[in-house]
């Protein structure tokens, strides 16, 4: 018998499809919430084997048993509920929020800002990282930075401040990151999962002129790169090498990914969803 995914709760709509957003979509599909989560055009995804955004180039993507699939238009929504499946739609202005009127609204972009989003556009907001107010930008603040309160629930105040420093893996921080050092398009030389070692070329970065290598600067597994034929812009990160050498946390959700879904799905399920739609129907 298929164990097919049931998806009939509330709608949440999450910005962002990316590594992190991933891990709040996944949580939340895994709970039965009607989850839809928007994108731009041409999403920058380092590790996109474990990010729903590639359902916007693929047409459809799986991570973790749950399929994500591209619509495109917020109407086709509930025929993807009623598969089980978690839709994409391409829409970073939230033209179609009127349509989706969702219960609750996740920021999860991680742009380290806010780009938009208002506590007005749903009954609930929440907002993942630096960027939010909570109770000003948002009614949440979800703590994203690495370390004791990584998950923590802020509903008054901000978050940590972006410290522009990737959070230590066995012992490597920066070493661990590959940045393009120009604008161009960039060339994957190497695949996700495979063993990488020090000075290893990963790819290329081509502004029109002249292509220049990108090279690892530690041993490893490479954990994510951005896919081939991606145009970037100088000092974005491209490549993330894991010093711990397992090859499976390539293709699965990372630890601060489900500590954030987790932190996201215990908010909402903290507030009574009646409590939510009568919200929803005096904002009507």
């Amino acid at each position: 018998m298929e164990n097919k995914l049931v998806m009939n709760g509330p709608i949440v709509l999450v910005r962002g499809a990316g590594e992190q957003a991933s891990g709040v979509g996944w949580a939340l599909a895994k709970a039965g919430f009607r989850v839809v989560m928007t994108e731009v055009a041409k999403p920058l995804m380092v590790r996109w084997p474990v990010c729903f955004g590639t359902a916007v180039a693929e047409g459809k993507w799986q991570v973790e048993g749950i399929q994500a699939r591209r619509v495109e238009d917020p109407r086709a929504c509930e025929g993807v509920w009623t598969a089980g499946e978690i839709p994409v739609l391409i829409d970073p202005d939230l033209e179609g929020l009127p349509v989706l009127n969702p219960s609750v609204l996740v920021d999860a972009i991680m742009a380290k800002r806010n780009i938009g989003t208002k506590r007005g556009m749903a009954p609930r907001t929440i907002g993942l990282g630096p960027g939010f107010m909570a109770g000003v930008d948002v009614d949440v603040v979800v703590e994203t930075n690495r370390g004791h309160d990584m998950g923590r629930l802020i509903y008054s105040g901000t978050a940590q401040p972006n410290t522009g420093i990737p959070g230590v893996i066995a012992g490597f921080s920066k070493e661990r990151v590959v940045y393009s050092p120009k604008a161009g398009l960039f060339k994957a030389k190497r695949n996700i999962g495979e063993q990488v070692f020090a000075g290893d070329s990963l790819g290329t970065v081509d502004d029109g002129v002249q292509a220049e290598d990108v090279y690892s600067a530690i041993s490893g597994v490479l954990r994510g790169l951005l896919r081939t034929d991606t145009p970037v812009a100088a000092l974005v990160k491209i490549g993330d090498v894991d010093p711990r050498e397992h090859e499976e946390y390539c293709w699965t959700i990372s630890d601060k990914a489900r500590t954030l879904g987790t932190a996201v799905l215990l908010e909402i399920m903290e507030h009574p969803l009646t409590e939510v739609y009568v919200l929803k129907v005096n904002r009507q």
